[in-house]
């Protein structure tokens, strides 16, 4: 089966996204950084013919104007909605990332994937103690997301205490953006803050 990158992303609507960082920069900012960093990993990796390009969107309706397939991520918190990615595609090796890091691309997934040769799973570490990036291959644990404390420094702790007894593999830690400071500190973050 052909590798899959799934793109976990919030509808770009006004006042819906980035919410922290609206706080700081403006809900406009904020929804102008959201559609260029989603738009820029969309197309960068729908480009990369190595893998089949997914956007997982919420809410379910949405329909955002970018050339690529959609699937609903469904209710529950980000670990169920996760889950229930993962298990659209069971006999493939799958890569859910986020679309709230400007110095991810196609090169992270395809690390990703030649991890899982030797691995069960890729985890791209954030500075803040969560994940950007979470790859498994076929065989995976039950509950891969239980008992997480999601939006928190224990993210991945919490997560990879589920992969117990399994070979996991870390790719490179970036930066999210949930702050302004964490938007300025991002060299390919480029937003027009007026």
């Amino acid at each position: 089966m052909r590798d899959v990158v799934v793109v976990f992303a919030r509808a770009p609507r006004l006042g819906a996204v980035k919410r922290r960082l609206a706080r700081e920069i403006g809900a406009r900012a904020a929804l102008r950084f959201h559609i260029a960093t989603l738009t820029r990993l969309v197309r960068a990796l729908k480009a990369d013919r190595r893998f089949h390009t997914v956007l997982a969107i919420t809410p379910d309706h949405a329909r955002p104007r970018l050339p690529v397939q959609r699937i609903p991520q469904g209710r529950g918190d980000l670990g169920i909605r996760m889950h229930r990615a993962f298990w659209r595609f069971p006999h493939s090796r799958v890569a859910i990332i986020g679309c709230d890091i400007p110095d991810a691309g196609p090169a992270d997934a395809r690390a990703a994937f030649r991890a899982l040769g030797s691995a069960d799973a890729a985890f791209g570490p954030a500075a803040d103690g969560g994940y950007w990036l979470v790859a498994l291959s076929p065989r995976r644990p039950a509950r891969p997301f239980a008992a997480v404390r999601w939006s928190s420094e224990h993210a991945l702790a919490d997560t990879l205490a589920n992969f117990s007894g399994r070979r996991i593999a870390l790719l490179r830690t970036l930066h999210d953006v949930d702050t302004a400071a964490d938007l300025h500190g991002t060299p390919n973050s480029k937003v027009n803050q007026g």
